[in-house]
């Protein structure tokens, strides 16, 4: 690929274009069934405990299922894994017609848990591999708009369709992720058989893991704030549209962000934008509980703004941190270092979700969101010094670096 190719937008390649309908089918089964399906548990006459349920199986099934995918590709390759997981989603989502028992929503939420983790690996393992290094950033933020735009429109619209009866339609649509099958045999075109690992570099998934877990770790700690963000900011104001029109804003600037920093990322890497980021998302936290604790319009903009800037961060701390672990962990060991990314992804959400509502039932919701804000300096120190521990590459100082030596920290 000539340096003139390798300047032209991404959206041009055909691997690009099929990496994100791909992913915009997968997230659309998962965005729709998200808060639909308690909805519809909830319905049929089980309390929200075991509503809830049904969600936490398919979060667990997806963390623990995450961990295995990498040893699967290595024994089977990409593109069957990817095959089967895509299956495993899709196919099982009208199942849940089958019976009205929140027993048997579980069971199926462990398939379609398996395919997701499957899904969620490989899709940014494949949006590193379909383009050059030096584009990386920018590859991987249109992999981040694709499973953004259908979480904006599904999640309410999935809710919303059953709320007014027609789940049936809504399980129906979920199994959107079968027809992203046509799709895999061009993208295991375009990426190619798996690089080998070369000597100096984490060849081993045991370095990976660990070349891995430090951005994993930021990340983690981002991921907690907006999943405590999501969860409780509706319940704090139930009343009227302060948090309608806060959530709206916070998935916006998260889809734009996480395109846009990688972007930003390929041109001039990530030493200031991680850090620059994640204190902007320090502030949006204060805000947030500023606004909580405010009466009126001042409260309102408060909250409207602190979610903004919240967004901007874990949009941005997304695409920066899973560039800088692919870059540690090496060329050959991608999938190791997805897993590990995707698995801090979904546990510090999950953990946001348990943690700060355990918070708030003591300390209030704002004095909680302080505290969180507390916790994302705490990893400030890592933001700073994990890009500057990476060469930048000469000519182009993009976030895709060479990786450190194996074993290292």
């Amino acid at each position: 690929m000539t340096t003139v190719q390798r300047r032209e937008s991404l959206w041009r390649l055909p691997a690009v274009r099929s990496l994100f309908a791909l992913n915009v089918l997968g997230f659309l089964s998962y965005s729709l069934l998200l808060s639909a399906l308690p909805a519809y548990a909830a319905e049929l006459g089980s309390g929200l405990t075991a509503a809830g349920s049904v969600t936490t199986v398919f979060l667990v099934a997806t963390v623990l299922a995450q961990a295995a995918v990498p040893a699967l590709v290595a024994r089977l390759g990409t593109g069957p894994v990817l095959v089967v997981g895509l299956v495993a989603m899709g196919v099982p989502s009208p199942l849940y017609l089958l019976a009205d028992d929140v027993r048997w929503f579980a069971v199926v939420s462990v398939l379609r848990g398996i395919g997701f983790a499957v899904l969620t690996v490989l899709g940014s393992t494949i949006a590193a591999q379909a383009v050059p290094a030096e584009r990386r950033g920018e590859s991987i933020g249109i992999y981040g708009l694709a499973i953004s735009l259908p979480t904006l429109a599904a999640v309410p619209g999935g809710t919303a369709l059953t709320l007014a009866g027609h789940f049936p339609l809504v399980a129906g649509l979920a199994a959107a992720p079968v027809l992203a099958l046509v799709f895999v045999p061009g993208l295991m075109r375009a990426i190619g058989p798996p690089a080998a690992p070369e000597p100096g570099q984490a060849g081993s998934s045991r370095a990976a893991v660990r070349a891995a877990a430090l951005p994993s770790l930021v990340l983690l700690v981002v991921t907690l704030a907006g999943g405590g963000l999501l969860t409780f900011l509706p319940i704090e104001r139930p009343d009227g549209a302060l948090a309608a029109g806060a959530l709206l804003v916070f998935g916006v600037s998260t889809a734009l962000c996480r395109w846009g920093a990688g972007v930003l990322a390929d041109r001039m890497g990530a030493r200031l934008l991680l850090p620059g980021t994640l204190t902007v998302g320090i502030v949006g936290m204060l805000l947030v509980a500023l606004g909580l604790r405010t009466d009126g319009a001042g409260g309102a903009t408060a909250v409207l703004t602190g979610a903004l800037t919240v967004g901007i961060a874990y949009g941005a701390v997304q695409n920066l941190t899973l560039v800088l672990a692919l870059a540690r962990a090496g060329e050959a060991q991608t999938a190791t270092a997805s897993a590990v990314w995707n698995a801090c992804y979904d546990s510090g959400t999950a953990i946001g979700a348990l943690a700060v509502g355990a918070v708030a039932a003591q300390l209030g919701l704002p004095v909680t969101y302080v505290l969180v804000a507390v916790l994302l300096v705490a990893v400030l120190p890592l933001a700073v010094s994990l890009p500057r521990a990476l060469p930048r590459t000469t000519g182009n100082p993009a976030a895709a670096v060479p990786p450190p030596p194996a074993g290292s920290p």
